[in-house]
């Protein structure tokens, strides 16, 4: 029985928590360029995401077996971080590739103006901070929550279709794609650590490789 309640609890959290997050990421990628509200509403939109992780249970960083080495985190944090890199550049030729398409190309411009939105240093911290708080919810709280449904089917899907709040192609795309990795490295490493390093890498890829590789090319 504890077990069942425990469950219901981290399904109820995780329920409520995505469509408080859904909300404030359309608000927050809704504002206009240059807009003071974007900190405030991204800031809420982070702490909804680590509150809804924290409120859900604990949450595993990695799979942890009896008479595991000194250092043995030290595998899925170098997944996380080649898979991060190797995602940013695959990230970026894409939208580079996707860019000569006159259709695409004011979703690609909308991307860049939400990277490039006020003080440069504070974005990073934004976009780092909700990276790391995503994969807590999603591959940590909701994954947990669906362990006997497809959790990895699941919360790609679930990820994308919180995205789709914000109207964008190119983040929609980008999130079933990040999405679906990140799920992988949940299911092989049995944790959250390498999905929230590579989320925070292919962040900072795309706040500060993407915009600078599309203005030289442009």
């Amino acid at each position: 029985m504890a077990a069942a309640g425990a469950r219901t609890r981290r399904i109820l959290v995780c329920a409520i928590t995505a469509v408080v997050g859904t909300v404030l990421l359309a608000l927050s990628l809704g504002t206009a360029p240059g807009d003071s509200r974007f900190y405030g509403l991204t800031l809420a939109l982070a702490a909804t995401w680590g509150l809804g992780a924290a409120l859900s249970g604990p949450l595993p960083l990695w799979r942890s077996r009896a008479g595991d080495r000194p250092g043995q985190a030290a595998r899925p944090a170098l997944a996380g971080v080649l898979t991060g890199l190797s995602l940013t550049l695959v990230s970026t030729m894409g939208a580079l590739v996707l860019a000569q398409v006159e259709s695409l190309r004011s979703a690609i411009d909308d991307v860049i103006d939400i990277a490039q939105q006020g003080s440069y240093p504070v974005v990073v911290l934004l976009a780092l901070l909700t990276g790391s708080v995503e994969e807590l919810f999603f591959r940590g709280a909701l994954y947990d929550a669906l362990r006997d449904w497809h959790p990895a089917e699941v919360t790609v899907a679930a990820y994308a279709l919180i995205t789709v709040a914000t109207g964008n192609l190119m983040l929609i795309v980008a999130a079933v794609l990040l999405g679906g990795v990140t799920a992988r490295q949940r299911q092989v490493t049995g944790g959250v650590l390498a999905p929230i390093l590579t989320h925070v890498i292919w962040s900072l890829g795309m706040v500060s490789v993407l915009p600078a590789v599309l203005e030289v090319t442009s």
